[in-house]
């Protein structure tokens, strides 16, 4: 009985170690189960971060160099100074004054350099009054317009363009003496100058200027006693101006 009752123990204990195995066992492959889950969703959401699109911000846009080129209508002003020479009586004094009018013109850009023709139609109030031996009561000489058509050639450092200028100009001279009838004369000369135009927001640009411009002379047998003598006019112009440019023609 003795025996019986060792093999029934015996018996009971190895169940025992069989469930505790099973009860292991099960464990395990419950936690095997939840490590592969586990890897596979790391996976999954990995995968879905590299897949992802990369944003990146857009390149920054480059501003576009300013274009000279076209049609432009403006407003200038200034002043001038200079020399008139009566040839009759051997007499020459200053001329200065004030000026203001109107520009219209044309730029065509090759690259950065800048080819174009200006014109220009100014009231003048340049004038001037010397006295000498052969004048003793005041030999005058004034102009009342001036216009230029010129040449221009300029390089553009993107806003800012010098230029050199060069062309025709036309004014009048006047020119009389106490107890004369005195003379005026429509006279065609040059100008030669330059300057430096900058562009300003929007479709505007400013300008600064220098004219040196000769008029030449004109015989004026109403001025003194006979002979007849020439008077001349040269005047040095300098001005500024602001042009609007319409883009036409570019």
């Amino acid at each position: 009985m003795h025996d019986r009752t060792y093999d029934r123990l015996k018996m009971g204990s190895a169940g025992v170690e069989r469930v505790n195995w099973n009860f292991r066992m099960k464990r395990a492959l419950a936690a095997s189960f939840m490590l592969a889950a586990l890897v596979t969703a790391q996976g999954a959401a990995a995968a879905d971060l590299s897949l992802a699109p990369l944003y990146k911000a857009p390149p920054p846009t480059a501003a576009l160099p300013y274009d000279w080129s076209g049609f432009y209508l403006g407003i200038n002003g200034g002043g001038g100074w200079g020399r008139s020479n009566w040839s009759a009586n051997n007499t020459g004094f200053g001329v200065n004054g004030g000026q203001a009018g109107g520009t219209f013109g044309y730029n065509r850009q090759f690259g950065n350099f800048v080819f174009g023709v200006e014109g220009d139609i100014d009231w003048s109030g340049l004038n001037g009054t010397g006295s000498s031996a052969g004048c003793p009561g005041g030999c005058s000489t004034s102009e009342t317009w001036l216009s230029t058509v010129r040449g221009r050639i300029g390089y553009s450092f993107d806003r800012v363009m010098p230029y050199a200028t060069g062309g025709l100009a036309v004014g009048d001279i006047r020119a009389s003496m106490p107890g004369f009838p005195g003379g005026t004369s429509t006279n065609a000369g040059w100008a030669l100058g330059g300057g430096v135009e900058f562009a300003l927001p929007g479709n505007w640009s400013a300008k600064a200027e220098y004219l040196r411009v000769d008029l030449g002379s004109f015989n004026c047998t109403g001025c003194t006693p006979a002979p007849a003598g020439n008077v001349s006019l040269q005047e040095n112009v300098f001005r500024a101006g602001v042009n609007y440019h319409f883009g036409w023609g570019k």
